[in-house]
């Protein structure tokens, strides 16, 4: 016998069939998906957060730089302050006590020495924790902002120190063994001050004590507050360290202040330390350009 349809006669369907399945198109596809999707969302615990198409919770975007905070400087507070500010002050003694035992050039090349390590040390020390977030990245604009900055703080300096000798004043100038410069010339009057003296220098003061002393007070009292006594603070201690090589004018006073309040609003609004770095390398490098001219020419 024929096998039993359950097509009717004329090819209609038989009453309470199912009728065949037609092909899915996408949107049929994509309702499906928001479907579910909303019924796994309706079914989910009040307050749950959302899940992510992996099913686990997005990571938080971390700070951009070091001065929102975040765990680069996570470890810098007051414990680095404290630590910073002791080898700062040894070294300042042994640098303050070595010419006396060791006199002469070498006394003073061994002073300067202490006085670095005193500094350096800090500064190896804090970013062995870790560094801050972005404050060691370089962009080409630093080298603008130091040639730029330097240069309007040497001008300035220059116009202080007429100021204070109530005329035009000479150029700086070495001292001349039968009219030739000394053999140390090249490292204690020129690699020194030029290189030297002011990567240690901006590493420590704006480095260290103004990131660590921006850090602590952020959370404290929140960034603006932070970024005045952080300025203030290093500010000052730069200007007394500099007091380390004789007594200053007023004319020498105003001249630092100036360089740590640039160099430290510097970092702060470019977040970035190489820009101080150059500031401070130009500043100097002008002062022995115009001393060494000034030798040459007398």
């Amino acid at each position: 016998m024929p096998p039993e349809s359950n097509d009717a006669p004329g090819g209609a369907p038989a009453a309470g069939a199912a009728p065949a399945a037609g092909p899915v198109s996408a949107a049929d596809t994509v309702d499906t998906r928001a479907t579910r999707a909303a019924a796994r969302a309706a079914s989910a615990p009040a307050g749950a957060a959302p899940l992510s198409r992996a099913g686990s919770d997005r990571r938080p975007v971390a700070p951009r730089s070091w001065t929102a905070g975040g765990s680069t400087v996570q470890d810098w507070g007051y414990d680095l302050l404290g630590w910073a500010m002791i080898s700062f002050a040894a070294g300042i003694l042994l640098s303050a006590g070595i010419p006396s035992v060791v006199p002469g050039a070498t006394g003073v090349l061994i002073a300067g020495i202490a006085l670095w390590l005193g500094m350096a040390v800090p500064v190896a020390f804090a970013f062995a924790r870790s560094r801050p977030r972005g404050l060691l990245r370089f962009r080409p604009v630093d080298l603008l902002y130091g040639v730029v900055l330097g240069g309007v703080l040497r001008l300035a300096q220059g116009w202080f120190e007429q100021a204070a000798a109530g005329g035009p004043v000479p150029f700086p100038s070495y001292p001349t063994i039968d009219g030739q410069l000394s053999s140390s010339w090249w490292f204690a009057d020129a690699l020194a001050p030029v290189v030297i003296s002011p990567v240690i220098e901006e590493f420590f003061f704006r480095g260290v004590l103004l990131v660590v002393i921006y850090t602590v007070v952020r959370r404290a009292l929140g960034a603006r507050v932070a970024a005045f006594v952080a300025v203030v603070v290093t500010t000052g201690v730069f200007v007394a360290a500099h007091t380390l090589n004789g007594a200053l004018g007023w004319d020498d006073v105003v001249s630092y202040a100036l360089v740590g309040i640039v160099c430290g609003m510097l970092v702060l609004l470019t977040r970035r330390i190489w820009g101080a770095v150059l500031v401070h390398i130009v500043f100097n490098a002008t002062w022995v350009a115009l001393a060494t001219a000034g030798t040459l020419l007398s």
